[in-house]
């Protein structure tokens, strides 16, 4: 006797046995009750939500010889007959197989011969799958089919279908499962068939099922044929783990183990993604997570340790990554080095992994868990990071950059083990690992400089340098190593004066010396690393011509010298024509066809 798939022997044969999808089969029971069916439908929505199961249930009690409040029987001739597969009255055309024209044409015959029951129904599965021309050969026998005829379309992907078509129907969208649904669902087929399976077999079927009941009771099935765990789900997690703990080694051996066991790398790669999505969610908005209390309480803590910075690196490398393996002659290269650059965010030089290394200093400097190590190997050294993104984050960075590493031997997990115990899967880890925490360093001395400290005593300060010295460290060093802002509004002044109060820098107008003054204080911590001492700075302007000529204007001229609209006049109207302009402007030329005026 041939054994039936969970999924099959368990479809719903009344509308009370749908599961999550209340606001349609409350609806098509209420119309099958009244008597006011539409002569089509239009059932979308993600796979293994119940559309076909649905649209059968709707023929059975079109059919039923003794419906209940809009029910089935289900133990009547004609429910008999639909459940089994050989009513007369229902039609199941799959799309996908049959879109062309001329197997619309062949329907839009079939349709006028009446059937033994009461109606006919006719379904589409992947009706957008439909060609154009099988689409216009349908329309009007869809717009106006015979009295006893019903139309059932049946869709994953709505936003294909013509609108002509979806005009001349009544949509319905079915929704994914709930996790509390799904899990209920699947307790309640476990004990109908005598399954001897624990709840963590039912939390992993219902987390591989994505709220698809269908896809629960394979993945279902497959677990009670394996007898337990799967091991997939348990390479995933591992991935994850090593994601955690920055640990490239165990990340690059659990994919070795993945594809060794028969893991295509684009799936592994895709079961990551979703995974790492699970665990941004739990963080950002946990109430849109659907997933079992023990995996959503999983995913929350790897969310935590990864930080958001990291978590949004991860999930755009692993979709760069899923893109790139469609054309790379390996795909388990791309997926590996993907990997490295999430676990290793100093080989990955773009903005993400830059925010990603300052978040971690800066979880570190407010107290919390210092930055993990990159790698497992001895010696391992704490990030810093290597330019300093915009806005908050790059003064985070610069503060964070004078926190000196201090290392300190603290032993690491056993060799072969996660952090907290958990087998890791063969990964091999290297001999105990160093822990980084990050001191705060002592202020720098100025007058422990070399500059500062030739020629003069302890405390003592070096001379105020001159206006010639200034003007040629500005032109040498100073202005070029400041940051391109504040390079773009100094670079039009100048050193003016030089006194015992500081120096003067000149500007050409008012805007520009307010644009200076917001950034005086970074040129001034560069002048004093420069010259060993405080140089203050006092910005004016200076409208003289040696200012003016800073922009290329001409001598005599000022950038703020005002314009009066009213002195302004017309130039003389020019009587040349164009030909005496043109021989005016090139001496020498001749005129060999002159164009002829015309009167």
């Amino acid at each position: 006797m041939a054994i039936q798939s969970l999924y099959r022997r368990y479809r719903p044969q009344r509308f009370s046995e749908v599961k999550g999808q209340d606001h349609v089969v409350v609806a098509l029971r209420n119309a099958v009750a009244r008597g006011t069916t539409s002569h089509a439908y239009l059932f979308s929505g993600p796979r293994g939500t119940g559309k076909t199961s649905t649209a059968r249930i709707l023929a059975k009690a079109l059919n039923c010889e003794a419906p209940v409040d809009g029910e089935p029987c289900c133990t009547c001739s004609s429910c008999v007959a639909v459940e089994a597969g050989t009513s007369l009255d229902v039609s199941e055309l799959d799309a996908a197989s049959n879109n062309g024209v001329d197997a619309m044409r062949d329907l839009v015959a079939r349709v006028a011969l009446a059937g033994a029951g009461r109606a006919r129904l006719y379904i589409l599965d992947e009706a957008h799958m439909l060609t154009a021309g099988a689409a216009n050969a349908l329309l009007k026998t869809l717009e106006e089919p015979p009295a006893h005829v019903v139309f059932v379309l049946a869709t994953t992907d709505p936003q294909k279908i013509l609108p002509t078509i979806r005009s001349r129907t009544q949509p319905y969208e079915f929704r994914l499962l709930g996790a509390d649904i799904l899990a209920e669902h699947l307790r309640w087929v476990v004990t109908d068939a005598g399954l001897d399976v624990g709840d963590d077999v039912i939390d992993q079927a219902v987390r591989r099922g994505r709220g698809s009941a269908r896809d629960a009771l394979s993945a279902l099935d497959q677990l009670v044929a394996a007898g337990g765990a799967s091991v997939d789900d348990q390479a995933i997690d591992e991935m994850a783990e090593a994601l955690c703990e920055r640990d490239t080694a165990r990340a690059l051996v659990a994919v070795a183990q993945a594809c060794a066991a028969g893991r295509d790398p684009a799936h592994l790669a895709d079961a990551l993604l979703t995974h790492l999505r699970d665990a941004f969610l739990s963080v950002m908005a946990p109430e849109v997570v659907s997933l079992p209390a023990t995996a959503e309480e999983l995913v929350a803590d790897q969310g935590r340790r990864l930080g958001p910075a990291a978590m949004v690196r991860a999930l755009d490398a692993l979709g760069e990554a899923l893109i790139a393996m469609r054309e790379a002659p390996d795909p388990r290269v791309v997926l590996e080095v993907a990997l490295v650059r999430v676990t290793r965010p100093e080989t990955d030089a773009s903005p993400a992994a830059l925010l990603e290394r300052v978040e971690r200093l800066e979880r570190a400097m407010r107290g919390g868990a210092g930055p993990t190590t990159t790698g497992a190997g001895a010696g391992a050294r704490p990030e810093a990071p290597a330019a300093a993104p915009a806005g908050s984050a790059r003064d985070a960075a610069r503060q964070a950059v004078r926190a000196v590493p201090v290392a300190t031997a603290e032993h690491a997990p056993a060799p072969g083990a996660a952090p907290d115990g958990r087998p890791a899967l063969g990964a091999v880890r290297r001999e105990p690992a160093t822990r980084v925490r990050l001191q705060a360093a002592p202020a720098p001395d100025l007058d422990s400089t070399p500059e500062a400290s030739e020629g003069r005593s302890p405390g003592e300060l070096p001379a105020m340098p001159s206006r010639d010295a200034l003007t040629l460290a500005w032109a040498d060093h100073l202005l070029n190593a400041l940051r391109p802002v504040a390079k773009g509004v100094f670079g039009y002044g100048r050193f003016a004066a030089v006194d015992e109060r500081g120096a003067t820098f000149a500007l050409p107008n008012e805007a520009m010396r307010a644009k200076c003054e917001a950034r005086r204080r970074e040129v001034e911590e560069s002048l004093a690393r420069h010259f060993g001492r405080p140089v203050p700075l006092r910005i004016t302007v200076d409208l003289s011509t040696a200012a003016a000529q800073l922009d290329g204007a001409a001598p005599g001229s000022s950038f703020d010298e005002p314009v009066d609209l009213d002195e302004l006049q017309d130039a003389p109207p020019d009587r040349r024509s164009s030909l005496d302009r043109l021989a005016e402007t090139f001496p020498g030329v001749e005129v060999i066809d002159p164009p002829e005026v015309r009167p």
